[in-house]
C-alpha cells in the first residue's frame, strides 16, 4: 500500500482489516502464505560456468586462443604452451575477483533477521522477523531493529536512528499524527522502516509492507537492477584488442601474398610458418597479464594506504575521476555530535575539541559553566559503553562537553541521585529531572530554548538567580537564532530548588544557559579536498540531511557550488537535472532514488563518478558510480558489497591516495604498452622490409617466437612497478576516451618500430658474407638489444639524464635476465634449436654501440617537442 502516512489509525486498521489487538494466528498464517516471507529476495547465484564464460569475453583473449591453436598445428608447441599459460593465470584471477562480487543482497538480508514483539490473538508474543505480514501489531522498544516498514499509531517518546537509509545524522522524532501525501520519505515521522533502529522510548506500529515491497526493499531491486558500466581500462583493452587483431591479419596476408608473388628462395612452407610467428608475435600475448599483475601491485599498495580495492579494473579507473560525490554524515563529518559553543552568565564560550574524545578546552570560564555543564550531565539519559553511545547523540555531546572540565556521569550520578523525573514529549518539547543532593531537592530542566523561556521567571547572573527582564529575554532569542543559523543545535537548561513531596514542575525556573552543538567536519579533510582541488576534481556534497545543516559544513570545508534539494529534484526532469548537476555542489535531503539521478547525470556530462558512502541508502548509487567507495568502519555490508573501493579508515584522505596511486598506474599500462608494441612492429616491420627488398629472412621462426616471449615478460612487467611521479596530482584528470594508445603515440611506436628494422637489417645484410647462420645470429640479438634498451625510453616521458633513472631495480634485475637468457641461446647446446652461433667480445661491441643509438633518437625527439613547447613527448600520448 501507499501513502500510508497520510492516513488515520482506524483508517489503516479498516484497510489492512486489523485492529489494535493485532492479527490473529490464522489470519497471520494465510498472511504470510499470500504475501511470502518477511525477506529480501536473492538472485539466482551466478552459475561458475557464465563467470568462466566472461573471463573469454575479451577479443584479446580470443586472439589469443587462436593464436594457440596456430601454433599447435604448425608445432610451435613451446609458443603455444606460452600463450595458454597466460591465458589460464589471467583467467584464473579474473574468475576469483568475479566470485567474491555481487553479495549486496546477502549483506541486506543478514541487516533484517531479528525477533520481534507482536500482537497475535490479543496476546504479546515474539516471532522471527520473517514471520512478520501486512497488519501485525509489533512493538517497539528502545534498541529494537525495526523489521519492516509500518505506522505509528501510539509511541512515548519514540525515537529511530535513520541515517543508514536516509541520511539523516541525527535520530528522529516520531509521532502517530497524520502527514500530507507529498510528505519526503525522510520527514514521514509518523513511519517506521525496515533496517533502522529504535534509539529511545517505545511504540506501537502496523506493519504496512514486507519484504521486497519495504523502502530496503525497493533499494535492493535498484542494487539489483543497476548494472556498472565497464571501466575505461575495460573498454580500451577491448579496442586494443580489435585494433591488433585487424592489423596482425592484414600484416600477415600481405606478407605472405608478397612473398609468393615476388617467387624468392624462401619455400612457401617457411614462408607460411614466419608469417604465423609473426602473427603470434604481433599480439602482446603477455598484456592481459601484466595489466592484470599490474593493477594487482596497484591494489597492495592502496591497501597500505587504507584503500582496499575490490574490483581489480577499479584501480585504474580511479586515476580518471573527475567528480566525487560525498555522503555527509560520517564521512566529511565525524558523525559525533559535539557541543562547539556556550552560552551563559552574557558570555559565548568556545568549545575546542571534535567528536566523542574528551580532549579540548573552554575560550572562557564564566561564572555558572559548572553549573550549566552539570545540568547537562544529569537531566541526561545517554550513557557511554566504551566508545558505543547507548541513547540519544545529542545527550552524549553534553556528556563529552562536561568532562572537558572533568564533570563525570557516575561521579555525579552518585552524588545527586535521580529521584523523580518528566520524560521529554514533543509537545513540550522539554524533559526535567529531579535529584536529591546534600541538603536539598534540585530539579533541573533541558529543552529547545523558545519553549523554555516561558517557563523561566529569573536567570542565573554571576553565579545568582536574578529577576529576568524582557531585554534578557530577547537577548537569549537572538543568541539562540545567531547558534541555529550556523546549523548548530540548541538545547537550553534551567533549575529550581524544591520540596520532594511536590514532585517536578516546569514553572518558575531559573534559566542558566545554552548548549550549541553540530556533527563537526573532519579535520583531515580539508586538506584532502584541497589535493581534490590541484588535481581538479570536483567534490559534491550528496546527503540526507537538511539544507542549512548541510550548507554549515560545506561552508567549513570550501565545497563550493549552489544547494539543490530531494524536493527540488523531484520537480525537475533528468534534462534539467543534467543542466544544473555541475554548479551544483550540495544535494540536501536527497533519498536513493535522488542519488542515482545525480551520478546518471554526472556520468552523461561525461564524468567519471566516485560515490562515497556508508549507509543502506548508498548501495545503489554506489554499485552504478564508475567508483563506488564504501566506508569500512562506520559502513554498513550493503554499502561495502556494492562498492569497488572501501576506506578502511575512513578517512577522505585515503581516496586521494587512491586517486594518485591510480594515476600512476595508469601511466605504468602506458608505458608497457608503449614498449610492448613498439618491440613487436620493430620485429614485423623487419620481416615485410626483408621480403620488400628481396633479402633472405633475417629471422626464423623460433627466434622471432623466442623474443616476443624475452620482451614482453620480464622488462614490460618491470616497467609496471614503475615508482609514480609526485607531479601526476598536479595534473587536471584523464579525459575517459583519451585512450591507451593516441594516434601521436602509435607515431612514435611506428618510428621506433621502422628504426630498429632498419639497425638490424643494415647489420644483417652486412654480415650476410660471413654465413646466413652467423648474420641471422647478429640481427636476432641486435633486435633484442635494441628492445632492452628502448626499456628507458618509455621509462622516461621526458629526458632519461635524471636522478630517477635509477629507482626501479626490477628494471635492471629484468634486462640483466634477458641479456642472460639470449647469451643461454647463443652459446649453450640450444643453439642448434634457435640456429644460433657464438658471438665474439668484438660483436657485442657492435652490437651494444648500434643498439644504443636508439636513445639517441629518441632523446632529440624528446629535445625538439621540449623546444616547441609541448608538454609530454608523442610516444606516450
Amino acid at each position: 500500500m501507499k501513502d500510508e502516512h497520510t492516513l488515520s489509525a482506524p483508517e489503516l486498521y479498516k484497510l489492512l482489516h486489523t485492529s489494535r489487538q493485532g492479527l490473529s494466528s490464522l489470519e497471520a498464517m494465510h498472511r504470510l502464505k499470500e504475501h511470502g516471507p518477511n525477506v529480501l529476495k536473492q538472485e539466482s547465484p551466478i552459475s561458475i560456468f557464465r563467470l568462466i564464460a566472461e573471463q573469454c569475453a575479451s577479443p584479446l583473449v580470443w586472439i589469443l586462443i587462436i593464436a594457440a591453436v596456430i601454433s599447435i598445428v604448425e608445432r610451435q608447441v613451446l609458443e603455444a604452451e606460452v600463450i595458454v599459460a597466460v591465458l589460464i593465470i589471467n583467467g584464473a584471477i579474473g574468475f576469483f575477483q568475479s566470485y567474491k562480487a555481487e553479495k549486496a543482497i546477502d549483506a541486506l538480508q543478514k541487516m533484517t533477521k531479528v525477533n520481534v514483539k507482536v500482537l497475535r490473538d490479543g496476546r504479546e508474543v515474539i516471532i522471527t522477523s520473517e514471520e512478520v505480514v501486512p497488519g501485525d501489531c509489533i512493538i517497539i522498544t528502545e534498541g529494537d531493529k525495526i523489521p519492516a516498514d509500518g505506522r505509528i499509531v501510539g509511541e512515548i517518546n519514540l525515537e529511530c536512528q535513520e541515517a543508514a537509509l536516509t541520511g539523516e545524522s541525527m535520530p528522529v522524532k516520531k509521532h502517530s499524527k497524520e502527514l500530507p501525501p507529498e510528505t519526503m520519505l525522510g520527514d514521514r515521522k509518523n513511519m517506521v522502516f525496515a533496517g533502522t533502529i529504535a534509539t529511545k522510548g517505545k511504540g506501537s506500529v502496523v506493519i504496512t509492507r514486507t519484504g521486497m515491497e519495504t523502502e530496503l526493499g525497493s533499494i535492493a531491486k535498484m542494487v539489483t537492477r543497476e548494472n556498472p558500466e565497464p571501466t575505461p581500462l575495460q573498454q580500451e583493452l577491448d579496442k586494443l584488442g580489435k585494433l591488433i587483431g585487424i592489423i596482425v591479419i592484414v600484416i600477415c596476408i600481405i606478407i605472405f601474398a608478397f612473398s609468393i608473388l615476388k617467387n624468392g628462395t624462401t619455400s612457401r612452407t617457411e614462408l607460411l610458418i614466419t608469417a604465423i610467428a609473426l602473427a603470434v608475435a604481433a599480439i602482446p600475448e603477455g598484456l592481459p597479464a601484466i595489466v592484470t599483475i599490474s593493477l594487482s601491485i596497484g591494489m597492495q599498495k592502496m591497501v597500505k594506504k587504507n584503500a582496499l580495492i575490490r574490483k581489480l579494473p577499479s584501480v585504474e579507473t580511479l586515476g580518471c575521476t573527475t567528480v566525487i560525490c560525498s555522503d555527509k554524515t560520517g564521512t566529511l563529518t565525524k558523525n559525533e555530535m559535539t557541543v562547539s559553543s556556550i552560552y551563559v552568565n552574557n558570555t559565548i564560550v568556545n568549545v575546542t575539541g571534535a567528536g566523542y574524545h574528551a580532549q579540548g578546552t573552554f575560550s572562557d570560564q564564566p561564572e555558572g559553566i559548572g553549573l550549566l555543564l552539570q545540568a547537562g550531565v544529569l537531566c541526561n539519559d545517554a550513557r557511554f559503553d566504551g566508545n558505543n553511545v547507548i541513547g540519544d547523540p545529542t545527550e552524549a555531546a553534553l556528556l563529552i562537553s562536561a568532562k572537558k572540565r572533568r564533570i563525570e556521569q557516575e561521579e555525579e550520578n552518585l552524588r545527586s541521585p535521580r529521584i523523580n523525573e518528566l520524560l521529554f514529549d514533543s509537545q513540550r518539547k522539554r524533559m526535567s529531572t529531579v535529584h536529591k543532593e546534600k541538603k536539598r531537592i534540585r530539579q533541573y530542566t533541558k529543552g529547545a530554548v523558545d519553549m523554555m523561556l516561558p517557563c523561566c521567571t529569573h536567570i542565573l547572573i554571576d553565579g545568582k538567580p536574578a529577576k529576568m527582564s524582557i531585554s534578557q529575554k530577547k537577548k537569549i532569542l537572538e543568541m539562540n537564532h545567531h547558534f541555529a543559523s550556523q546549523a548548530l543545535r540548541v538545547l537550553g537548561f534551567a533549575y529550581k530548588d524544591i520540596k520532594e513531596k511536590d514532585g517536578p514542575s516546569e514553572d518558575a525556573l531559573c534559566f542558566i544557559g545554552m548548549q550549541a552543538m553540530i556533527d563537526p567536519p573532519r579535520q583531515e579533510v580539508l586538506n584532502a579536498l584541497e589535493k581534490c582541488k590541484a588535481a581538479g576534481i570536483s567534490v559534491k556534497m550528496v546527503t540526507g540531511d537538511h539544507a542549512a545543516t548541510a550548507s554549515a559544513i560545506a561552508s567549513h570545508l570550501s565545497i563550493e557550488g549552489e544547494i539543490l534539494t530531494g524536493q527540488e529534484l523531484e520537480e525537475i526532469t533528468d534534462q534539467e537535472l543534467e543542466e544544473k548537476v555541475e554548479k551544483t555542489g550540495i544535494f540536501a535531503r536527497v533519498n536513493p532514488e535522488h542519488k542515482l539521478r545525480i551520478v546518471k547525470a554526472l556520468q552523461k556530462k561525461g564524468h567519471v563518478v566516485a560515490m562515497t558512502g556508508d549507509g543502506v541508502n548508498d548501495a545503489p548509487a554506489l554499485k552504478r558510480a564508475d567508483i563506488g567507495i564504501a566506508m569500512n568502519l562506520s559502513g554498513t555490508d550493503v554499502a561495502k558489497e556494492a562498492s569497488e573501493m572501501v576506506l578502511l579508515d575512513d578517512n577522505f584522505t585515503s581516496i586521494v591516495n587512491a586517486v594518485e596511486e591510480g594515476r600512476y598506474i595508469f601511466d605504468n599500462i602506458r608505458k608497457f604498452v608503449f614498449f610492448m608494441l613498439s618491440c613487436n612492429f620493430g620485429e614485423v616491420i623487419t620481416i615485410f622490409l626483408s621480403i620488400m627488398i628481396g633479402l633472405p629472412l633475417p629471422l626464423i621462426a623460433v627466434q622471432i617466437l623466442w623474443m616476443n616471449m624475452l620482451t614482453d615478460s620480464l622488462p614490460a612487467l618491470a616497467l609496471g612497478m614503475e615508482p609514480g611521479d609526485p607531479s601526476a596530482m598536479q595534473d587536471k584528470p584523464r579525459k575517459k576516451d583519451s585512450g591507451i594508445i593516441t594516434f601521436a603515440g602509435m607515431a612514435g611506436m611506428i618510428s621506433i618500430g621502422i628504426f630498429m628494422a632498419i639497425g638490424t637489417l643494415l647489420v644483417f645484410s652486412f654480415f650476410i658474407p660471413r654465413g646466413i647462420a652467423y648474420a641471422r645470429t647478429m640481427a636476432f640479438t641486435l633486435l633484442v638489444l635494441f628492445q632492452l634498451v628502448h626499456v628507458f625510453n618509455a621509462k622516461f616521458h621526458g629526458t632519461i639524464l635524471r636522478k630517477e633513472f635509477f629507482n626501479n631495480p626490477w628494471l635492471f634485475l629484468a634486462i640483466s635476465l634477458s641479456v642472460l637468457l639470449q647469451a643461454v641461446v647463443i652459446y649453450s647446446p640450444l643453439s642448434t634449436y634457435f640456429g644460433t652461433v657464438p658471438l665474439s667480445l668484438a660483436d657485442w661491441g657492435i652490437l651494444l654501440m648500434t643498439s644504443f643509438s636508439i636513445v639517441v633518437l629518441m632523446e632529440t625527439t624528446k629535445g625538439i617537442w621540449t623546444w616547441r613547447g609541448t608538454a609530454h613527448q608523442p610516444s606516450h600520448h
